[in-house]
C-alpha cells in the first residue's frame, strides 16, 4: 500500500473531471484524478465522439443529395465499414494515450484503478493488478463518474443480454435489425443511424420522441423515421423479452403484438455511477443522486463535490464541463481563503444549469433547443408570448437545401421583455443554437435584439422575422 497527499482528488476522468482538476491546478492547488477505464470518460470513447462521427455522413449525404447540382454527384450509399472506421478514428480505437499525455501536460497526476471514499477527504483505489493506494485531499473530493444506461425491470430483459449505447456506438458489426426501447436523445439519435445504415428498425417509445422538447420536434423526428422506413410503436410498453431459437430478440408488447429483432438497444434513461463509491462513508446514500449546491458542493457535506451527470442537474457534457469549471474554481478559491463570488452568474456558481441548458439532438432533421419550452414557461409561471415561424420561408434556408423544411420557436417574457426559450427544427440548426442561449444569458432586451442584424441570406435571418412577428413598440 501506498500513501499521497494533495489538495485535490477527482474520481473520475471523464470531461468534467479533467476541468475540475485543471480550474484546479490553474488557481495553484495539487490535483490528482482517479480512473478505472480510459482517460477521457464516456463521451470520449462510447457517447458523444462516436455518435456524432457515425451520424454525420449520413447528414452530409442527405444534405448532397437535396441540392440541384450536387445531388448528381451522388451515386452510391453509405459505405458501413468506412463509417465504422471514421469512428475507430475519432475515438482513438480506444487508446487514451494522447488524454493521458495532455494530463501531464496540465500538471494533473492520475491513478488507474477503482476508487472508493475510505474516510475524510480520502478515496482509496485498488488497482487491476490488486494494488492499493490511499490518496488523501487537504482540502476536497470531487465525484464526476457520471451516469450508465438505466435497465428497466422487464421480465428476460437482462437474460437477452440488450445494448445499451455504449454497444450501439462501440459495435464491431452492424446488426439485421434492431429494436430500440426508449424516444429520448439516445433511442432517437440511433433510430437515425440506423436506419441510415440501411438496418431494419423498430422504436418502443411508450411517450414519443424527444418528450422534453416542444411537441413538434418529435413530432418532425418520428415523420423522417417513419418516412425512412422505421416502424415507431407509441403508446405500448414491453411486457417481456426472451432469446429464440434463431438468435432473435422477441419482445412481447402491451397491445399484445410483438417485435423480433437481432438485436435490442436499451435507452430508457440513466442511472447516477455512484453504487461502489463509499458514499456511506459521508452520510449519503450509495447508488443515489447527489444532491449539491450552486457551487457543486454536496449539501451537508463541506468538503464532497459531485460534478456532472452525477447531480442530475443536467445530463449533457457541455454542462458538465461548464459546471467543472465553476468548481474547479471555487474549489481553489476557497483552498485560499479566498473571496467565493456564488450569486446568481457569479464566477462560481452553475447558474445556468437553471435556465438556459442548451442542447442539439442530432436526428434529422436536427433539434436545437436552450431555455424554456412554452409548457414549462407557463408552469414556471411567466407570462410568455410565442413566436412560430416556418424556416422554409427564410431566404437562407432555399441556399441550404431544395426542399427545406423545419420550424423555429422562441418564448417570450413579457414582463421582462426577454427571451427565455427558443428551439430550432431543421437541416445545421445546431449552429443557430449559441445564439439563441448568448440572448438567454445576457437578458438582452428584444428592443435591443432589433440591431443585432442577421446576415443575409443565411438561415439566421429567423431572427429578424421572430422580432416582426412581436412588433417593434412605437417611440414614446
Amino acid at each position: 500500500m501506498t500513501a499521497r497527499e494533495y489538495d485535490l482528488i477527482v474520481i473520475g476522468a471523464g470531461p468534467v473531471g479533467e476541468n475540475i482538476a485543471d480550474r484546479a491546478v490553474q488557481g495553484g492547488l495539487s490535483a490528482v484524478i482517479v480512473e478505472s477505464e480510459l482517460v477521457g470518460g464516456e463521451c470520449s470513447y462510447w457517447a458523444c465522439i462516436p455518435s456524432k462521427a457515425m451520424l454525420r455522413p449520413a447528414a452530409a449525404l442527405r444534405a448532397a443529395r437535396d441540392v440541384t447540382g450536387a445531388s448528381a454527384a451522388v451515386t452510391g450509399e453509405l459505405d458501413r465499414a468506412a463509417v465504422l472506421a471514421r469512428r475507430d478514428e475519432f475515438v482513438h480505437h480506444w487508446d487514451d494515450t494522447s488524454q493521458v499525455t495532455w494530463l501531464q501536460g496540465a500538471g494533473i497526476d492520475l491513478v488507474r484503478g477503482h476508487g472508493r471514499l475510505s474516510g475524510e477527504r480520502e478515496v482509496t483505489v485498488i488497482g487491476s493488478d490488486g494494488a492499493e493506494t490511499v490518496l488523501s485531499a487537504r482540502h476536497a473530493v470531487a465525484v464526476s463518474t457520471g451516469s450508465a444506461a438505466l435497465l428497466p425491470d422487464i421480465p428476460g430483459l437482462r437474460d437477452v443480454r440488450p445494448w445499451t449505447s455504449r454497444e450501439a456506438t462501440g459495435m464491431r458489426e452492424v446488426p439485421a435489425s434492431l429494436a430500440i426501447l426508449g424516444g429520448g436523445v439516445v433511442g432517437s439519435e440511433m433510430a437515425t443511424l440506423f436506419t441510415a445504415l440501411g438496418v431494419p428498425v423498430t422504436v418502443i417509445a411508450r411517450s414519443g420522441l424527444l418528450r422534453g422538447v416542444e411537441p413538434f420536434a418529435g413530432e418532425a423526428v418520428a415523420k423522417a423515421l417513419a418516412d425512412a422506413g422505421a416502424d415507431l410503436r407509441t403508446g405500448v410498453e414491453v411486457e417481456r423479452a426472451e432469446r429464440a431459437a434463431d438468435g432473435q430478440v422477441v419482445l412481447a408488447l402491451s397491445d399484445g403484438t410483438e417485435v423480433r429483432a437481432a438485436e435490442v438497444l436499451v435507452a430508457t434513461g440513466r442511472v447516477p455511477r455512484t453504487a461502489d463509491l463509499g458514499l456511506e462513508v459521508a452520510g449519503l446514500t450509495p447508488g443515489s443522486w447527489l444532491d449539491v449546491d450552486d457551487t457543486l458542493r454536496v449539501r451537508g457535506v463541506d468538503w464532497l463535490y459531485a460534478v456532472g451527470d452525477v447531480n442530475h442537474r443536467a445530463l449533457l457534457t457541455h454542462q458538465g464541463k461548464y459546471q467543472a469549471r465553476a468548481a474547479g474554481d471555487v474549489i481553489a478559491a476557497r483552498a485560499r481563503g479566498g473571496a467565493v463570488d456564488d450569486g446568481a452568474w457569479g464566477a462560481h456558481a452553475a447558474t445556468a444549469d437553471h435556465s438556459a441548458v442548451p442542447q442539439v439532438v442530432f436526428t434529422d432533421p436536427e433539434v436545437a433547443a436552450v431555455g424554456h419550452t412554452e409548457a414549462s414557461a407557463k408552469k414556471a409561471g411567466l407570462d410568455v408570448r410565442v413566436l412560430d415561424y416556418d424556416l422554409s420561408w427564410v431566404a437562407g434556408a432555399s441556399e441550404v437545401a431544395d426542399h427545406y423544411t423545419g420550424q423555429a420557436r422562441a418564448i417570450v417574457d413579457e414582463r421582462r421583455r426577454v427571451l427565455v426559450g427558443a428551439t430550432f427544427v431543421g437541416q445545421d440548426v445546431g449552429e443557430l443554437l449559441h445564439s439563441a442561449t448568448i440572448a438567454i444569458v445576457g437578458e438582452v432586451p428584444l428592443e435591443r435584439l432589433w440591431h443585432a442584424v442577421p446576415s443575409y441570406p443565411t438561415i439566421s435571418e429567423v431572427w429578424l422575422r421572430w422580432l416582426e412577428a412581436y412588433g417593434r413598440p412605437a417611440p414614446e
